[in-house]
């Protein structure tokens, strides 16, 4: 259940892996389909989190760290 709180620790196991996971699954998309792949991905891990006020958070630090 999520609390309205951003959780900004280490919480991925094998974070190596699913990086090399993330990699991959770019392999063999143009610029284009890269970026359309990215956004979708955004949407469906942004829809699965679902709570608002996290999500809000997650935007103002990633913009903040740009």
């Amino acid at each position: 259940m999520m609390t309205g709180t951003l959780n900004l620790d280490a919480n991925i196991k094998d974070p190596d892996g699913f990086y090399e996971k993330l990699i991959n699954a770019h392999q063999g998309l143009s610029d284009e389909e890269s970026e359309r792949f990215n956004a979708r991905l955004i949407l469906i891990l942004a829809n699965h989190i679902g709570d608002r006020a996290v999500l809000d958070q997650a935007l103002e630090v990633a913009r903040a760290t740009t």
